[in-house]
């Protein structure tokens, strides 16, 4: 009993002297353990008005040349500036703890100079200016149930994490909020682990993994006025890098602009990415999101190996949004890329403003496309009242969900696709709308199989074709006048095969 009463006795000798940082690399070298270096010791106030960057810079350097471990923040509001992370080391933030950024600029590390020109605007090239930063760094943590604030009240600012070629990073736990610039942004920088993450009043994007690989992001609330999740393949690093690798899986998304997207900064190529088993909500504050679901190619980029499943989501102006294009952004001869190979199944969505759209540009068509599981419901009430012409192509333009303007289709407007299959897709509309529910263009092997959705007084159709080949319509509900089912020109009729539908009054 005594021996026990002695050991119990060794352990919190040893608690209290690990807040001294050189007793604590000593424990940590002797005994193979986790060294501890609280940024009290090393001068922080945590008053929320003395400036504490170089306290805790000294923590990080102290315990980095001490072969690594844990800088820690106890409960306290700190101060700081541009903060140096360091190889083998984390900061955690106990419950309680706050890191406020320094409203005065001059405590931060200023803009990099690139070695080469790119297109990107400075949030997405730059990052040394941030209140985080570590670049070529490996096995680093950012940890606990504290917050880290942006303390602004607008978009224009420092970064709150910016990581830069680096390896081995976990994001685990913690807050953020009134981030003036991209939350956690992240450069080449592979295998990162990000959990349980939370962001509140963004002013830009969430999370950005740019050119990176090898990413899961799990079990995060995001809101934001821009992007809430979106990988991108920039030129940022001089070079062309794919985001490989990537899941998203249990994360509640709300955004003004787009919850999951990737591909405006599209110059390297997208593969093997998953979203699944997550929520996309409307913001309080402000319009609402552009699209739920963006994926699109426009400077080149291979995009394949794309599966989106187990997706709510409740007003948004366009459910789903794909789109092939030729920006050229950091290219000599803009050249476009592909879109292929993409599953979107197990999808809900209500209040939608804007029909889903599927769009190549001639020539280059979206490829190997399949929707599986989708229920719609829209708001409806429109009308379109030019011709499929005076859709604008719009090829080497930003994209966005309401690039083309007014879409002459409430529920799935397709134009210049192969190979696309929709099965048991369930549209609705709340308000009678004239136009039709689907409008296929110069689109090729089409399989619909098991599809319903409403036709309104004033729609000629509920699917509309044009520029057609080889389409077949199976397990759907026919009215026995097949022209208020489909419309299609006359000469393309021996394109459509018909099989396996029931003819109903």
């Amino acid at each position: 009993m005594w021996k026990k009463k002695i050991s119990l006795f060794l352990c919190l000798i040893v608690l209290i002297l690990s807040g001294n940082p050189a007793f604590s690399a000593q424990f940590s070298q002797n005994n193979q353990s986790t060294a501890y270096y609280s940024v009290i010791n090393f001068g922080a106030k945590a008053d929320g008005q003395t400036k504490d960057t170089r306290s805790v810079q000294d923590a990080i350097d102290s315990c980095y040349a001490h072969g690594g471990g844990t800088v820690y923040f106890p409960p306290g509001t700190y101060l700081c500036g541009s903060l140096h992370l360091k190889s083998n080391i984390a900061l955690y933030l106990d419950h309680g703890a706050l890191i406020k950024m320094s409203k005065d600029n001059e405590d931060f590390d200023p803009y990099e100079k690139l070695e080469f020109k790119t297109a990107g605007d400075k949030e997405t090239s730059f990052f040394h200016y941030a209140l985080i930063r570590g670049e070529d760094l490996e096995h680093i943590a950012i940890l606990g149930t504290g917050i880290i604030d942006g303390n602004r009240v607008k978009r224009g600012g420092p970064k709150p994490i910016a990581l830069k070629r680096c390896s081995y990073v976990t994001i685990r736990d913690i807050t953020l909020k009134n981030a003036p610039n991209y939350n956690i942004s992240m450069l080449g920088t592979d295998f990162v682990s990000i959990s349980g993450v939370t962001i509140l009043n963004g002013y830009s994007d969430g999370i950005d993994p740019d050119a990176c690989k090898n990413i899961r992001i799990s079990d995060c609330f995001i809101d934001c006025y821009d992007d809430a999740i979106v990988p991108k393949a920039s030129f940022s690093l001089g070079i062309r890098r794919s985001v490989e690798n990537l899941t998203v899986t249990n994360c509640i998304l709300s955004s003004n602009c787009n919850a999951f997207k990737f591909g405006t900064e599209s110059g390297g190529g997208f593969k093997n990415v998953t979203f699944s088993n997550s929520t996309i909500l409307p913001r309080k504050i402000g319009r609402p999101a552009d699209s739920g679901i963006s994926l699109e190619s426009v400077d080149g980029a291979e995009v394949e190996g794309v599966t989106i499943t187990n997706i709510a989501m409740t007003t948004v102006k366009s459910p789903i949004f794909l789109r092939l294009g030729n920006r050229g952004r950091d290219m000599q001869t803009p050249t476009p890329g592909y879109l292929r190979n993409v599953i979107i199944t197990n999808i809900t969505a209500t209040g939608a403003l804007q029909a889903s759209i599927i769009a190549g540009i001639p020539g280059f068509p979206v490829e190997n496309f399949t929707l599986n599981n989708i229920k719609i419901e829209f708001v409806g009430g429109g009308s379109f009242d030019g011709k499929l012409e005076s859709v604008p192509e719009l090829i080497d333009k930003y994209p966005d969900s309401d690039m083309f303007g007014a879409i002459p289709a409430w529920g799935i407007y397709c134009r210049h696709a192969k190979n696309l299959r929709l099965e048991s897709v369930d549209l609705t509309v709340d308000h009678p709308d004239k136009r039709s529910a689907f409008i296929f263009e110069d689109v090729a092997k089409l399989n619909i199989v098991d599809v319903a959705a409403e036709r309104s007084e004033g729609a000629s159709s509920l699917m509309y074709f044009k520029d057609i080949k080889q389409v077949v319509i199976s397990r759907c509900q026919i009215p026995k006048n097949k022209s208020v089912f489909f419309n299609v020109p006359a000469n393309q009729k021996n394109e459509i095969q018909l099989t396996g539908n029931s003819i109903i009054n």
